[in-house]
C-alpha cells in the first residue's frame, strides 16, 4: 500500500515510453509451407546446434507466462489500483514474445515444431513456482530475471547470424529492459521504506537465483552449451546482471541496517567473490577449447 503511488508513477512512465508493436510484422511468412504436404526434417533448419538450443530455451521460458502471471499477481496485484494494472500490462506485453518466437521458428522451420509443442505442453503442465511469494522478494527476483532474459535474448539473436532472428530478439529485449527498469525502480523505492528487509530479500534472491526455464528437460546440459557459446554464462550473470542492479540499489553503501541484513550483505559479498572465481575457472577451461563463442564486440 505504501508503494502504490510509486507503482502508479512508474506505470505511467512505462506507458509513455513503451512502443506498440505487432508480431506479424517480424515474420517472413513468404517462407512458410504446409507441414501436411512437406513434413519437417532435420536438414531444413538454417539455425543449428547452440542457436537452436538457445531459441528453444527462450521460447519455452516465455511459454510459461500463465505461471508467471499467477505468481506476480499474488505478489503485487490487489483491488483495482496501479499494482494490478501493471500486472495486466506486463502480462499482455510478455504474451507477444512467445507468439513471435513460435511463429518465427515454425515458419522458417528452424526447430522441429513437434518438439516445440511437446515442450510447451510439458512446461505448462509443470508450471513454475517461486519460494518467496512476497513483494520484496518478488521485486528483487524479477529485476534480476528480466535483465538476465534481456541479455540472453539479445545474445541469442546475435549468435544466430540471422538478421530476421536478430531483429526479433532486439524487439523482445527492448520489452524486457523496460520491465526490468520498472521492477528495479520499484525496489529502489522499497529500500527507502524497509532497507533491512529489502536487503535480506535481495540477498535471498541472488543466492537462490535460477532462470525460470530451469524446468525444461535437459536444461543443465542445454544451459552449459549456451554458456560455452557466450550467450549467457557466469561472467555475464555476475558482471552484467547482478552487479549493475546491486550498484543501482546501493546495497553495499546502505547504513543503519539491522544485524540480519548486515549478515546477509556479508553473505552476498562472499557469494559474488565465489561467482567471480568460478567464472575465471570457466573462462580458463574454454580458452583451450575450440568451442565457437559469441564475439562480445559485435
Amino acid at each position: 500500500m505504501e508503494l502504490e503511488p510509486e507503482a502508479g508513477r512508474l506505470l505511467n512512465r512505462h506507458l509513455s515510453i513503451a512502443e506498440e508493436w505487432f508480431p506479424h510484422d517480424y515474420i517472413p511468412y513468404r517462407l512458410g509451407r504446409d507441414f501436411d504436404k512437406e513434413p519437417w526434417t532435420p536438414d531444413q533448419p538454417r539455425l543449428t546446434g547452440v542457436a537452436q538450443t538457445a531459441f528453444e530455451i527462450g521460447l519455452l521460458t516465455e511459454d510459461n507466462l500463465p505461471s508467471y502471471h499467477r505468481l506476480i499477481h499474488g505478489m503485487f496485484g490487489s483491488g483495482d489500483g496501479a499494482w494490478v494494472n501493471w500486472v495486466g500490462r506486463w502480462t499482455a506485453e510478455e504474451g507477444r514474445h512467445a507468439i513471435v518466437l513460435r511463429d518465427y521458428l515454425t515458419v522458417t522451420r528452424n526447430i522441429d515444431p513437434i518438439l516445440l509443442e511437446r515442450g510447451r505442453m510439458s512446461q505448462l503442465q509443470q508450471g513454475y513456482d517461486h519460494p518467496f511469494p512476497d513483494t520484496l522478494h518478488g521485486l528483487a527476483y524479477v529485476a534480476f530475471q528480466e535483465l538476465a532474459t534481456r541479455i540472453a535474448h539479445r545474445n541469442t539473436g546475435r549468435y544466430s547470424d540471422d538478421p530476421v532472428a536478430d531483429r526479433i530478439m532486439v524487439r523482445i529485449a527492448t520489452d524486457e529492459n523496460l520491465h526490468m527498469v520498472f521492477y528495479r525502480d520499484m525496489l529502489k523505492a522499497a529500500i527507502q521504506i524497509e532497507p533491512s528487509a529489502a536487503v535480506r530479500a535481495i540477498v535471498d534472491e541472488v543466492l537462490a537465483f535460477q532462470m525460470p526455464g530451469a524446468g525444461i528437460p535437459n536444461f543443465l546440459r542445454k544451459a552449459a552449451d549456451v554458456a560455452k557459446a557466450g550467450i549467457y554464462d557466469l561472467r555475464i550473470h555476475r558482471d552484467d546482471v547482478l552487479m549493475p542492479i546491486l550498484r543501482f540499489w546501493g546495497v553495499f553503501e546502505l547504513s543503519g541496517l539491522d544485524a540480519a541484513a548486515e549478515q546477509a550483505r556479508l553473505r552476498l559479498h562472499e557469494h559474488l567473490e565465489r561467482l567471480d572465481a568460478a567464472a575465471r575457472r570457466f573462462e580458463e577451461r574454454l580458452a583451450s577449447s575450440s568451442v565457437p563463442r559469441l564475439d562480445p564486440t559485435r
